[in-house]
């Protein structure tokens, strides 16, 4: 995939011209105008040339090149630097995240894409689209990717939740077991992944709605109270499978306790009635001559039967009282 995936010039709304990375420093003259550049997985070298033409902060280019940051925001003069994660469900509901880095200045935005992300094209599309809002300038660019990402996160935690109703019927309709633990387990990492990359955007919105910034116009900085109120329900709902999922654990080492207490009374009860053919097979075998038993005809049968009543009685005991 190309390192420069689109590139253009826009005023009053529209898509005035497809702009080259050499001549965007003639576009900036322009206050009219504001340029949207997009990267996906830049080389060090591009993005030295990016930052020749923007004039953006050593260390917020170098953090864009190495990836791998936190979700966050930095000011740099009249420049923002935003930080997003990006998540997608692949297969077998695991989690692909990516990055994706804003660099915002007066008439300007350079969108660089990092790992696993879904490409932006159709949200410029759809910006491009609404001309009386995309007049808003790039603050407005920001909002639409930030609610795009956002918004991609709905599917997650769907995903998520379904993967613990899985988990509670496993545990309540089927025989606890460790590979349910092990589910557990995994789910709990992945919350806490999603956990780690939402709970930053609050105070990433926050910062946008109530802060004066160059880089976003005034009319503009209400719409990011959308992207609030919706990491507010991601968080929220992260927070609540977390809960649940804590509580399906204990469920879990209890009814594996139970199951394990359930084991040792059968093994109990048997061992009890096993017991008794073994008292009467010990008591006989001792080397006693004058036994008066041993001379009645009828000895041998009699023993037999009233080993067999008395285990008899006690499988009835064990059985009625739940523990065979």
């Amino acid at each position: 995939m190309k390192e420069i995936v689109n590139c253009a010039a826009y005023s009053g709304g529209h898509r005035t011209a497809d702009v080259e990375l050499k001549d965007i420093h003639e576009i900036l003259k322009d206050p009219s105008q504001f340029v949207w550049i997009g990267l996906y997985e830049p080389s060090e070298a591009l993005l030295e040339r990016v930052q020749q033409e923007f004039g953006l902060h050593d260390l917020a280019v170098e953090d864009a090149h190495r990836a791998h940051q936190r979700p966050k925001i930095e000011l740099y003069g009249d420049s923002l630097f935003i930080v997003l994660r990006t998540a997608k469900m692949g297969q077998e509901c695991q989690i692909h995240f990516g990055e994706t880095h804003f660099f915002v200045g007066p008439n300007y935005i350079v969108v660089v894409r990092h790992g696993s992300s879904v490409a932006y094209t159709e949200v410029r599309g759809h910006c491009e689209t609404m001309p009386e809002l995309l007049g808003k300038g790039q603050g407005f660019v920001l909002y639409a990717i930030m609610d795009f990402i956002v918004d991609m996160y709905f599917p997650v935690v769907e995903e998520l939740e379904s993967a613990l109703e899985c988990i509670e019927d496993k545990i309540f309709k089927e025989t606890p077991n460790r590979e349910t633990t092990e589910e557990i387990y995994q789910l709990k990492k992945d919350l806490l992944l999603v956990k780690r990359a939402v709970s930053p955007l609050i105070d990433i919105c926050n910062r946008l709605m109530r802060f004066d910034m160059k880089a976003i116009s005034p009319d503009t900085q209400p719409y990011f109270r959308d992207i609030y109120d919706h990491a507010l329900r991601i968080n929220e709902i992260v927070d609540n499978t977390r809960e649940l999922l804590n509580t399906a654990l204990d469920a879990n080492f209890a009814l594996i306790s139970i199951s394990q207490n359930d084991t040792s009374k059968k093994f109990a009860g048997w061992a009890a009635i096993l017991a008794v053919p073994t008292l009467v097979a010990g008591y006989y075998g001792m080397n006693f001559k004058v036994m008066p038993e041993l001379e009645w005809t009828y000895g041998y049968p009699v023993v037999v039967i009233l080993t067999l009543c008395a285990c008899a009685v006690l499988y009835y005991f064990f059985r009625r009282s739940g523990w065979l």
